[in-house]
């Protein structure tokens, strides 16, 4: 676990090179699916199509849970987006991890709270967004004084709360996740040469726990997914229903 980051200083920024690659290849996994899933489209959706549409049946339901379909129809792509590329990003570093001169480079791009706070400034801005597109400017600024005027600072605070947890509930649960997965491997290596599980005896007993973790991290990771999107229509649907 004695490991740091991969990182550059370039034009007077830092970079991570670790994230840079990790949300590079799981846009490419998300690209790759979106290809393969919709290349031979037909009236009857069969193999990888099937799949694909069940994913949008999903969304579509999210979606209709928080606002009337004709308001949330423009926002299914969004939605199937954010959930394939969450998902996606969570599982990642579920088989393995790669640290070389330790360095860690491959894990989950959303086990970093850099990652997860950029997504949700990046959601929460489009929630206004969308909210002045659909309203005007004049009509949606009028809704952080609504009912009552003292309530502009409430509605300032809301929307900085709503970014933070947003993004740390999905760094919480995926870099806990990461970090114990860690721990049962190095303990199944014989990591600990002073530990009274170390060896064989530290392989087995690992073993059991660390397939058990990995299968509920599984579900974590899909669960965790489930919930951005669903947060995601949520705040969109504050910002652009006219009955909120």
């Amino acid at each position: 676990m004695n490991h740091g980051s991969p990182v550059i200083d370039l034009f007077g920024l830092t970079f991570n090179l670790s994230n840079v690659l990790m949300i590079t290849i799981a846009s490419a996994i998300v690209f790759l699916i979106a290809i393969i899933c919709t290349r031979t489209l037909a009236m009857k959706p069969t193999g990888a199509q099937n799949f694909i549409e069940w994913i949008l049946d999903f969304v579509r339901n999210i979606i209709s849970s928080t606002m009337d379909w004709k308001t949330g129809s423009r926002f299914i792509t969004l939605g199937f987006t954010v959930l394939l590329y969450v998902f996606v990003s969570n599982m990642l570093g579920l088989p393995f991890a790669i640290i070389v001169d330790h360095e860690l480079w491959w894990k989950s791009p959303t086990a970093d709270p850099a990652i997860t706070l950029t997504l949700a400034v990046m959601i929460v801005t489009l929630t206004h967004y969308y909210g002045i597109k659909m309203k005007g400017a004049k009509e949606y600024g009028k809704e952080f004084f609504r009912p009552m005027k003292f309530m502009f600072p409430l509605k300032i605070i809301e929307e900085f709360s709503n970014t933070l947890t947003l993004g740390l509930r999905l760094y919480g649960n995926i870099f806990a996740g990461e970090i114990l997965l860690g721990l049962l491997a190095g303990l199944a290596i014989g990591g600990y040469e002073s530990s009274l599980f170390s060896g064989i005896f530290g392989t087995i007993v690992a073993a059991v726990p660390m397939l058990i973790w990995q299968a509920f991290s599984i579900f974590i990771g899909s669960i965790q997914a489930f919930v951005f999107t669903m947060l995601t229509m949520v705040y969109m649907a504050h910002k652009v229903s006219h009955d909120h």
